[in-house]
């Protein structure tokens, strides 16, 4: 560690310590956007600075039943090491655990020194550096939903919806909130610097959504990766379970991660404006529009990245299970909002909240990378109510199949990275076998009592 590196240390230190810090959080991403972890002694940060800190690599394939699936490079390589170093320049302090705080981790191969193959963060940062190559910055706005629930103990899930208050959306305050969890969430998620700007009741009952400033991508990513740890944190600090699973409840809608992406030049122009251009957006705009919609069936593999997922797809769900783009239309996969100028994006709402923000960011940039680069135009704008399959194409139904578009998409697959894409398709395909081979409610309902 050189002089400089052990004085800046020194001096994050000497911060956190005024401000009653006493333990640093240590936490990245692993490969389905869960947060991992460890709590270190503020005392002993400059040797985790230098030395990193041992995590097993296997961490990356680990289900959240906690089996290892066998990728490449952990079980079979014996479960080696991966290497995280504290990023203190991320450094926050929690408002609601006194004396921690909490900041980034770098994660490396120790025997290389290079990224972890399966790092969703560095993942992102590959695909941004072949943007910064065609001088593209892109920004990134998320929006996030997610269910509130409360203990109900004898019911079959041992949860329910916190309230089950219906007709609700678009509100704010205790009519729909009457625990006012929202605004609760609100002040915290502020207080610890994660740009949310605006929050309101949902559709459903116990759904909320929390929308997040626009940003760089890897910082939307950093925030919107903190945002979904922190409001679980908070709601398991009074009992309850937020959960951004895709659809909790058969007979409530989903959750969704919609992003708005814009992409500025290297002088912070923002290159999806042009008034002259086909409905006020540049050809860069159209391209990228093409793009995405050209890489959607791989992109849902990241976007929508479970089994789940694919049960919130379907007529009349106000969530886009058909590939096609519409001005200021809610019911296309890509929607313009009518802005320009400044405010000029696209928004891809085919993301449900499951997703890995790193991943989701990453596969949308890359596809709309791929557009700008093949230079073609997208088809007409969807215009009225959509979900007609004999005006725009399917999407994958299930999972299984969005892997198999991935793993066919080579474009998309080029620039994430092959060992990237190895890990992935391996570990979400043993999650398709092991749902394949379990017995849920529903049959035994449908049919134990009269076959």
């Amino acid at each position: 560690m050189s002089a400089s590196d052990t004085s800046d240390i020194r001096r994050h230190m000497e911060r956190l310590a005024a401000e009653g810090v006493d333990v640093v959080r240590v936490v990245y991403p692993d490969l389905i956007g869960t947060d991992r972890a460890r709590d270190v002694l503020l005392d002993h940060l400059p040797s985790a600075c230098d030395h990193g800190l041992a995590f097993c690599r296997a961490v990356y394939h680990t289900t959240p039943q906690g089996d290892v699936v066998p990728v490449a490079g952990g079980l079979d390589a014996g479960l080696p090491d991966v290497t995280v170093r504290p990023d203190l320049s991320t450094a926050a302090v929690l408002p609601w655990e006194p004396g921690v705080a909490t900041c980034l981790g770098e994660v490396t191969d120790p025997a290389t020194a290079a990224p972890a193959p399966e790092s969703p963060r560095d993942l992102l940062r590959t695909v941004l550096a072949r943007c910064a190559e065609q001088g593209l910055r892109p920004v990134v706005g998320p929006e996030l939903e997610y269910f509130l629930l409360e203990p109900a103990p004898g019911t079959p899930t041992g949860w329910r919806r916190s309230p089950e208050t219906t007709g609700a959306v678009y509100t704010a305050g205790l009519r729909s909130d009457p625990d006012n969890h929202l605004l609760r969430t609100l002040r915290q998620l502020r207080d610890l610097g994660l740009g949310v700007v605006t929050g309101n009741h949902e559709f459903d009952g116990g759904q909320y959504e929390i929308n997040l400033t626009h940003s760089s991508a890897l910082d939307a990513a950093d925030r919107a990766f903190r945002f979904k740890a922190a409001v679980k944190e908070l709601a398991r600090r009074e009992g309850n379970l937020a959960t951004f699973m895709a659809k909790p409840f058969g007979d409530a809608g989903g959750s969704g991660f919609h992003l708005h992406l814009s992409c500025e030049d290297t002088e912070g122009h923002n290159v999806f404006d042009d008034p002259t251009g086909a409905h006020g957006l540049s050809a860069t705009a159209r391209h990228a529009i093409a793009g995405i919609l050209a890489h959607a069936p791989a992109l849902a593999a990241l976007a929508n990245p479970t089994v789940n997922s694919y049960k919130r797809f379907g007529p009349d769900t106000l969530a886009p299970w058909l590939i096609d783009w519409g001005l200021d239309n809610r019911s296309a996969m890509v929607r313009i909002p009518p802005e320009r100028g400044s405010g000029a994006r696209l928004e891809l709402r085919l993301g449900d909240a499951s997703a890995n923000p790193y991943l989701l960011i990453a596969g949308t940039i890359a596809a709309a990378l791929l557009g700008v680069q093949a230079g073609e135009e997208p088809e007409a704008p969807l215009e009225g109510y959509g979900y007609d399959t004999a005006r725009s194409a399917l999407l994958p139904t299930n999972l299984g199949s969005a892997l198999d578009a991935l793993e066919a998409d080579t474009a998309l697959t080029d620039i994430l990275g092959k060992d990237f894409t190895t890990s992935f398709l391996t570990y979400k395909r043993d999650e398709v076998e092991r749902f394949g081979r379990h017995v849920t409610d529903w049959e035994f309902t449908e049919y134990a009592y009269h076959l």
